[in-house]
């Protein structure tokens, strides 16, 4: 979880927890972050793992374990808007509600995901790392949800998110 293939790999990595690390760090207090984000990580391993169980290529990265961290954001503040560049016929910034923004995300990896095993397209990206870091980090954000007092304000999880 520690190492990274490259700078790009590594900054896309901190552009990601950058932009939605501080918010679930916040939820979770700095202790629990921290044994979050390591449960999240070794998660997306195990799924990696047991998917990929055939490969000889080492998964490298801290992609799985930030999966986890966008996994929890994508429950607990889900009204939350995410600057967000897009292309179209011009470029422009638009605000994406982050169930938008991490649903599409997830889809894409479960998408790519399905590619390896269906047709053995080989990218080098550890999608199903991604999707079970993500769904770990869906499952421990359910509990952490449940388990809290309501909240009298029932937009307290909504901020926005700049990059």
């Amino acid at each position: 979880m520690f190492l990274h293939g490259g700078l790009l790999h590594l900054g896309g990595n901190l552009l990601y927890l950058y932009i939605f690390g501080d918010n679930i760090e916040d939820a979770f207090g700095h202790a629990k972050y921290l044994g979050f984000y390591l449960l999240c990580g070794l998660a997306a391993s195990l799924t990696h793992l047991l998917v990929e169980i055939t490969s000889g290529i080492p998964a490298i990265g801290a992609s799985g374990a930030i999966s986890g961290v966008l996994g929890a954001y994508f429950i607990l503040y889900p009204k939350a808007r995410v600057v967000t560049l897009v292309f179209y016929f011009f470029i422009t910034f638009v605000r994406i509600p982050a169930v938008f923004f991490l649903g599409f995300w997830f889809i894409l990896q479960l998408f790519s995901g399905s590619l390896t095993l269906t047709y053995g397209v080989a990218s080098g990206v550890a999608y199903w790392a991604h999707i079970g870091g993500f769904a770990a980090g869906v499952l421990v954000a359910l509990v952490v949800r449940a388990m809290r007092k309501p909240s009298r304000n029932e937009n307290s999880f909504y901020y926005e998110v700049e990059i």
